[in-house]
Formats: structure tokens, sequence, C-alpha cells
């Protein structure tokens, strides 16, 4: 073996190209098909999400704490699970819970279009589990909009 004086060859290794190799290591798969994520927080000019379909705007804003199968999480914090969830029956409930947020979760009516809003709505209330026929419109995300308290 090494005595005190030699250090084995990984010790050789600097710490910089380890993190190069870390860095790199996702990208060189192994053949497995990864989920696909959006890179969380993109966001266009005047601070507005640049995806547009539900699906995407999920992956880059709601994934990260209720993840991938909105079966939500709890360690640091709690996060509610939106799959197979009854109090989304109302489609007023989760479009006012993304625009103004509720408990520890952020408002987003300054990052999200009305569009935007309707669309990452119908999609949680129409996949995981949930099956809520009606949708919510950009119309009434506006309305709902308009009944906020100034600054929301």
């Amino acid at each position: 073996m090494y005595t005190s004086a030699q250090h084995p060859p990984c010790a050789r290794i600097r710490p910089l190209a380890l993190l190069a190799a870390l860095a790199i290591a996702p990208v060189c798969g192994h053949g497995e098909d990864l989920p696909q994520f959006s890179n969380p927080g993109t966001l266009a000019d005047r601070g507005h999400f640049v995806q547009s379909d539900g699906a995407s705007l999920y992956r880059a804003i709601c994934q990260g704490c209720h993840m991938a199968d909105a079966r939500g999480a709890q360690g640091a914090g709690m996060y509610p699970a939106l799959a197979a969830n009854p109090k989304l029956a109302s489609a007023a409930y989760p479009a006012l819970t993304v625009l103004q947020g509720r408990r520890g979760m952020p408002a987003f009516a300054e990052n999200l279009s009305d569009q935007q809003v309707a669309e990452v709505v119908n999609y949680v209330r129409g996949h995981f589990d949930n099956h809520f026929a009606d949708s919510v419109t950009p119309g009434d995300v506006a309305r709902l909009r308009a009944s906020l308290p100034a600054g929301q």
C-alpha cells in the first residue's frame, strides 16, 4: 500500500479537474433517459418567464418544490401535493394561488401573463391524477388579477 509520505493516485487529481469532471458527468450519461427539465428561473425581458405551455411552465416553476410527479415533498419545508388534489376542483383556487402565492409559495403575478397562468393551472388540473373537465381562460385570470389588492 502507500506510506504516509505517498499519496494514492486519486489524491493527485487536482480539485478543479475533479469539479470539471463532475460538471460534465450528467452530459456523459449511460444511455439512461433522464427527465427533461427546463432551466429554472428563465425570465425574458420585463421579468416574465419565457415558457408558454403548461408542461414547460410546470417544469420551470413548480416541480422544484412540488416534484416532477406533483406528489409534493417534506423536508426543509412542506410542499403540498398537487396530484389528485380535490382543492383544485375550483379553477379559481389554483389560479389565485399562482397569482398571489400562499403560505410559503411566492406570488407569480409579476412574472406570468394571464395566458401563462391559465396554461399552468389547466395543465396541473388535467394531469397528475387530476381530471377536472372545466378550464380557466386568460380572461378568467385577468378578472382574478384585477380583484387582487394593489401591489400583488
